[in-house]
């Protein structure tokens, strides 16, 4: 954590966590101001998690969080008004501290502090005001005719699809200037947080620092992105900052919506209630797995579309295997508690998924939508509607509880010119190229081809991406198609997992010869895949623009 001072009443931080709460109150603070919405980063805590903290010190808090980039005029009045209410000095904090510098901003220049000196105390905290001294200057909007810096591919997005498209591009086109805008400084494997919630990887195995991640000769842009104006060829930043582009690949991630079910933020990370979504909670689990001997296990899955659809069914099995192993599995009721209406997508997986709940006794509950969790009281309640069914509550009582949040499109992605009607990026599921604006793509999450939202999707999708925007660049038309690709692999024990690999509709698409991997079966081969061999693959292959089984298929013209 790092304090930035900005004026006598008021410093600036990156996210903050629980821990820090006792340094804040050594440096004096006696409030704390939250600007960042829940749920934005996989390794953030909640509000809820901070203010509890804060009381237990006798510090002040209070939740006032700002979309990403999304800073309004409206927002600023609200920050100055709690800058006047609650006691001084305050620290204010967001995902990099730049917007609640905006905030700060724009509320001294509204009442009349010189702008000059608005952009030196900034400055003088390392943050860049300089977009913000135009929107003021603008009537209260970010002018996109010029920019701060320009690309030839701006990358919005720093997780797997985004740094393996700046590695693919650069490994063909090496004399292109490349920008990666991402604010996070840890890159994280997310496909390892099962097996860290079932105690096979420790959550540092999974983490890695954003700056040695970028590829050499790309520039790292540390900012959030505010909006888009495509008609300019420009991204509006945090800080009102503007960045052109000749091309634009688009590639965020999704937005872990806990806030959709009531009371989720309040108990995470306590009263049983745990998810391998998120880093900081994933040993969790473990620990709640290992300390259980008997009860009722819930394991919940939302509606779709959900980032890896196997995860919520994963954190089961493994979960299962581990009281199997310490023969306690007989007293514990295990209860999958599903929004959709199948185990799998795909029903070449399911009769070797459906072994495995067989042994683990598991009850298999489908169309029940997690709704609100009491935490306190140990109970969950759902919201039951098959088809043909009017939907009706039930609660259920629990005595471990693993939660797969709703999942969105980010903020600004949903708002955005380039979003479809339901806030996802409208692409070409082949050529991954924007239906209406063709210098921009997208691949990953927050796309809206019918595919399964994984890291092995995206390391399929970056190299089409790659090929297609040099084929851009040079002139010509796309050459190469993305098939759908996508890899889930279902630790059913430790020690085996059932490998499904799948295109579009369904099409089962394997990598291995069948005398190797029999992907609709469990194996021990898939599991050392999985635990050995795909993390080193990830980060010094993928992300290196080494396309190992990754090639992108070519465009069949002739069939479009």
């Amino acid at each position: 954590m790092e304090m930035k001072k900005i004026s006598d009443a008021l410093s600036v931080s990156p996210q903050i966590v629980q821990d820090d709460i006792v340094a804040i109150k050594a440096a004096g603070f006696r409030a704390i101001i939250c600007n960042r919405p829940d749920g934005e980063g996989a390794d953030q805590p909640t509000f809820e998690e901070i203010e509890a903290a804060a009381e237990r010190v006798g510090i002040e808090a209070r939740y006032a969080p700002v979309q990403t980039g999304l800073v309004k005029d409206e927002d600023a009045k609200t920050f100055g008004i709690a800058m006047t209410e609650l006691p001084g000095p305050v620290l204010a904090y967001c995902r990099t501290g730049t917007r609640s510098a905006t905030l700060w901003s724009l509320n001294e220049a509204a009442h009349k502090r010189p702008v000059s000196e608005v952009l030196a105390a900034t400055k003088a905290a390392g943050y860049d005001m300089s977009g913000v001294a135009r929107r003021i200057a603008n009537g209260g909007r970010t002018p996109t005719d010029t920019g701060d810096a320009s690309f030839d591919v701006v990358i919005v997005g720093g997780g797997a699809g985004g740094i393996a498209t700046a590695a693919s591009l650069h490994a063909r086109k090496s004399d292109l200037s490349i920008a990666i805008i991402d604010p996070s400084d840890v890159h994280y494997y997310q496909p390892g947080w099962t097996l860290v919630g079932g105690g096979v990887f420790s959550p540092e195995q999974t983490a890695k620092t954003m700056g040695s991640l970028i590829p050499r000769g790309v520039k790292w842009i540390k900012a959030a992105v505010a909006a888009f104006e495509p008609q300019n060829n420009a991204v509006i930043l945090d800080g009102c900052r503007v960045v052109k582009y000749g091309r634009l690949v688009v590639s965020p991630g999704l937005k872990l919506d806990w806030g959709a079910v009531e009371g989720l933020e309040e108990t995470l990370g306590r009263n049983g209630v745990t998810s391998n979504y998120r880093y900081d909670l994933a040993p969790y689990t473990w620990q709640l797995v290992k300390e259980m001997k008997e009860g009722r296990a819930l394991f919940t899955q939302p509606p779709m579309p959900i980032k890896c659809a196997g995860a919520p069914q994963k954190a089961m099995y493994l979960s299962g295997d581990a009281w199997f192993r310490s023969g306690v599995l007989k007293d514990v009721d295990i209860q999958f508690m599903n929004a959709g209406g199948v185990l799998f997508g795909v029903k070449d997986y399911v009769p070797a998924l459906m072994e495995y709940v067989q042994k683990y006794d598991a009850t298999l509950n489908f169309f029940h939508n997690l709704t609100a969790v009491d935490g306190a009281a140990k109970k969950a309640t759902f919201t039951v509607g098959t088809p043909d069914t009017k939907p009706q509550q039930v609660t259920v009582d629990f005595d471990m509880m693993h939660v797969c949040p709703p999942q969105v499109a980010p903020d600004f992605i949903r708002v955005s010119p380039l979003a479809d009607a339901v806030g996802w990026v409208d692409v070409d599921q082949a050529t991954l190229r924007h239906k209406s604006f063709e210098n921009i793509w997208s691949l990953g999450d927050v796309m809206n081809a019918p595919n399964a939202k994984t890291a092995a999707a995206a390391r399929k999708q970056a190299p089409t991406v790659a090929d297609n925007i040099v084929a851009d660049i040079n002139g010509g038309s796309p050459v190469s198609a993305y098939d759908g690709y996508g890899s889930c692999p279902l630790t059913v024990e430790r020690g085996k997992i059932v490998l499904a690999e799948f295109g579009y509709g369904g099409v089962l698409k394997p990598s291995f010869p069948k005398f190797f991997v029999d992907g609709t079966k469990p194996t021990r081969a898939a599991w050392i895949l999985k635990e050995k061999l795909l993390p080193p693959i990830y980060w010094s292959a993928m992300l290196k623009g080494k396309e190992w089984m990754a090639k992108p298929e070519p465009l069949n013209v002739a069939a479009e």
